[in-house]
């Protein structure tokens, strides 16, 4: 049998919520013929069985079923959108953190919590947050996103607020303490970071050590769609995660991951769902008996340019290789369909820091056969360029690592 982050005995008495939700994908007429009648949810053999669910056909399911919370509002969240179709999300009031909390504790009433996720725009993140603040008795600095010129004025404030904790995406952190470290503000007081939407990012580590030498991290990893499935600690590698009790994680022997919720308030159907992420079942060093959730990033970042694969998170790892590139990001133009253009914009690691974007062009190039193939004809299709800020998105605070437009 494939991997499973519970065991038979630990899952046996929750699976009755995944029959359930089979039972609710059966209801969706253009996903029925997914689920004939001799497959069943009540045995972690039979889920293993099933079809992975995919994010359009979960979009297909959540349009019909419309789903509603039993004894609170129902929020709609929306999430993607930069590199594929939107995905939606149904959640209750609290958003299933009541569970999270049981838990994971990373706050707690002597706390003084600043929001950094971006508010609104349908990005389920700085409520989520706010939920756990509020079972955390903590007191809230709900400031959402800011402004380039603004973060000046609020590291002063949050400085003189004795502020012991930020949570926000890790490309929102990165802005935060880049400014920080760069005007050499620092927060003594600063002792949590709380993260979710990406993956962690080493140069914050960096830049935390600068500014905030008592911090420490607490991840996150979820999507709209699972809502939380696991947390980490101080204690924790950055991308293991100790999935929650009500989310079961499976492994297949391709690498992929999906997801099962076993909580029976969960509106979302999510039932053997794919993120699109690779991953593994390992065990933590922090010394949790039970399995872990390795997370070793995105399956999907192979896209296509004339053709070729091109593997986007190779070539970014490439190019933050280069001495005084903190950051950077691929920007694929299109034209009908057919990739016009790739562009590499390289952030730099700080003031004075210039990388020689010339000679990491060439490198580029030359050791990436997609490009040096697909662009053989017009190498002047490929260019890298340094940047103030990388290309990100405006609703929810987010930097893809790779950003898709297209040009009539």
């Amino acid at each position: 049998m494939t991997a499973f982050s519970l065991s038979p005995e630990a899952a046996g008495p929750r699976l009755p919520v995944a029959r359930r939700t089979l039972e609710r994908l059966r209801s969706v007429p253009a996903l029925a013929p997914r689920y004939p009648s001799h497959l069943d949810a009540g045995s972690l053999e039979q889920l293993a069985a099933l079809p992975p669910l995919a994010k359009d056909d979960l979009n297909t399911a959540l349009a019909h079923l419309e789903p509603a919370a039993e004894h609170s509002a129902t929020w709609l969240f929306q999430s993607g959108g930069s590199t594929g179709a939107p995905k939606v999300g149904y959640a209750p009031t609290g958003f299933y953190m009541a569970g999270v909390h049981a838990h994971w504790q990373p706050l707690d009433r002597t706390d003084v919590f600043v929001n950094a996720w971006g508010a609104g725009r349908m990005w389920g993140a700085h409520f989520l947050a706010a939920a756990l603040a509020d079972l955390s008795g903590c007191r809230i600095i709900a400031l959402g996103s800011v402004a380039g010129e603004e973060y000046g004025d609020w590291l002063d404030f949050l400085a003189a607020r004795r502020v012991t904790a930020i949570g926000g995406t890790p490309s929102v952190l990165r802005l935060w303490f880049a400014h920080a470290r760069a005007a050499g503000v620092e927060l003594p007081s600063l002792r949590k970071v709380l993260w979710l939407g990406e993956a962690w990012q080493e140069q914050l580590t960096e830049d935390l050590a600068a500014v905030a030498p008592q911090a420490r991290r607490w991840g996150m990893f979820g999507s709209t769609e699972t809502w939380v499935v696991g947390t980490n600690t101080p204690h924790c590698p950055a991308d293991v995660f100790h999935p929650l009790p009500s989310q079961l994680v499976h492994a297949d022997a391709g690498g992929l991951l999906d997801f099962t919720t076993l909580d029976p308030e969960m509106l979302n159907p999510v039932l053997r769902y794919r993120t699109g992420d690779a991953g593994e079942l390992t065990a933590c060093p922090c010394g949790r008996p039970e399995p872990a959730m390795r997370v070793l990033g995105r399956r999907d970042s192979v896209v296509q340019v004339r053709g070729l694969g091109l593997d986007v998170d190779e070539l970014i790892a490439r190019a933050e290789r280069e001495p005084g590139v903190a950051r950077a990001q691929v920007v694929l133009t299109e034209q009908g369909g057919r990739a016009a253009s790739v562009e590499v914009l390289v952030l730099a690691a700080g003031p004075g820091a210039a990388p020689d974007v010339e000679r990491l062009r060439k490198e580029l190039f030359g050791a990436t056969f997609t490009l040096s193939t697909a662009f053989q004809h017009d190498p002047g299709s490929f260019r890298v360029r340094p940047v103030g800020e990388l290309v990100s998105n405006g609703r929810t605070g987010k930097t893809a690592t790779l950003v898709v437009r297209e040009e009539s």
